[in-house]
């Protein structure tokens, strides 16, 4: 009876016509943005439970523009497929790159490369800080999720397992900082990047992201060799795979190429077919000859994607021209949004909106993921390894450095770099026929 009251109502509201463009709102905040906040604010209160809240705000959402307020491409349900039509190419993008990342991610650690990491560390504090060092530098050519649980697992053997809160959130603030100035680094500027950002506007975040290492890395550093100093003994004698070596950095100048190569010269066809998602994929096949994949890894990833991929869609039907201007302030304030928020709708409502600095923007929310366990996609992966770090409250007190340091890196940024916006959305959405939000700016 309760499923067949469920589609009854959905069969109502789908009926329904469109109402006014502006749609109601409550206190003068938008419905859109309640009912997107609202499934957000689920994704952070329950943890075991983030893809079906994912799917169900995803349900919502779809169901009240049908019904209310329409899309920019159209009202009621051709609106809402017109939508999904106009946004595939980014989302099989997205899709094929987190689905190739995680594969590449493996390559990476059965390389043998973190294996042999441990010998290069010094022995006192200077060893904790060259750790973060290493996590900082591989975030900025694989992804900051592997990155993470790559150091991660390097100090789990090198601290004995005994490894301080505050430093786990200083490996997850080194893999995002070092992600946020590459468009390999970390999901967000990957959105960027397949959007049609160019991979220099977003270097100059490591502006930032230099400032802020130091200004946590040493604190860190010394708050672990209190707890736990570091121990280096290597087991055995491991070797390192140059083969998967190899094919790491085959599949990243695949992609870099591809997509190089696709908005250079054929810009018109960027909006016509998921290259960059394509090439990664034909890369990982044509090197299976080589190295096998580990294709057991495919599952979990999937549903990690499935959940990401959900709310960067919620995200692209919010109405941005009601977002706060972009603006260095409102980028400011966005990194400790991300802190709370996951940082890919985020990014995603910032790219439909336009007029950001795209580098200032990806360290915001990049680094700024940091400050809390969730609030960054390698703090959840990294707690998963180990769950002591899953409280707030204990991350908060641990790692509260990482707060400071988000300020004195975006404000170096500023001071080096300025704030240098790009005026317009890349893409205009199409306007709707009948009483549509507007357009985005």
């Amino acid at each position: 009876m309760n499923k067949l009251r469920f589609w009854a109502l959905a069969g109502l509201i789908v009926a329904l016509p469109a109402h006014a463009a502006d749609g109601p709102a409550v206190f003068g905040i938008p419905v859109d943005f309640i009912l997107f906040a609202s499934t957000l604010l689920g994704v952070a209160l329950f943890h075991h439970h983030t893809l079906r809240v994912a799917l169900t705000g995803l349900a919502v959402i779809s169901l009240y523009k049908i019904g209310f307020t329409g899309f920019h491409e159209g009202t009621g349900v051709m609106g809402w497929l017109a939508h999904l039509r106009h946004e595939w190419v980014v989302l099989t993008n997205l899709l094929g790159l987190l689905l190739g990342f995680a594969l590449l991610a493996r390559h990476f650690e059965d390389s043998g490369v973190p294996h042999v990491l441990p010998r290069f560390l010094p022995d006192d504090w200077k060893g904790a800080f060259v750790l973060l060092a290493m996590v900082f530098v591989m975030s900025g050519f694989l992804d900051n999720i592997a990155a993470a649980l790559i150091g991660g697992t390097v100090a789990a053997h090198v601290f004995r397992r005994r490894v301080h809160i505050g430093y786990l959130a200083a490996i997850v603030a080194a893999s995002n900082a070092g992600g946020a100035g590459s468009v390999v680094g970390d999901t967000t500027t990957t959105m960027m990047w397949i959007d049609g950002v160019s991979p220099l506007d977003v270097t100059h975040a490591y502006v930032a992201a230099f400032a802020a290492l130091l200004a946590f890395g040493l604190i860190a550093a010394r708050q672990q060799h209190a707890y736990q100093p570091i121990v280096k003994d290597v087991v055995g004698d491991p070797k390192v795979d140059w083969a998967r070596v190899g094919i790491v950095g085959w599949i990243l100048i695949a992609a870099v190429a591809t997509n190089v190569t696709v908005n250079s010269l054929f810009p018109e066809l960027a909006d016509a077919f998921p290259f960059l998602g394509a090439a990664v994929w034909v890369a990982i096949l044509l090197a299976v000859p080589l190295r096998k994949p580990e294709w057991s890894l495919l599952p979990d990833a999937a549903k990690g994607s499935v959940f990401l991929l959900s709310l960067v869609i919620c995200a692209s039907m919010m109405p941005v021209e009601k977002l706060p201007e972009a603006s260095w302030q409102t980028a400011f304030g966005l990194g400790f949004v991300s802190a709370v928020f996951d940082n890919i709708p985020l990014t995603a409502l910032a790219l439909a909106q336009g007029g950001y600095d795209w580098g200032v923007l990806a360290y915001a929310v990049g680094f700024g993921g940091s400050m809390i366990w969730f609030g960054s996609s390698a703090g959840v992966a990294l707690s998963n390894l180990f769950p002591e770090a899953k409280s707030v409250g204990a991350w908060l007190k641990a790692g509260w450095y990482i707060p400071v340091a988000y300020v004195i890196g975006f404000f170096v940024m500023l001071a080096v770099v300025g704030w240098q916006p790009h005026e317009e959305a890349r893409t205009a959405a199409p306007a709707a026929t009948v009483a549509p939000v507007h357009s985005a700016p």
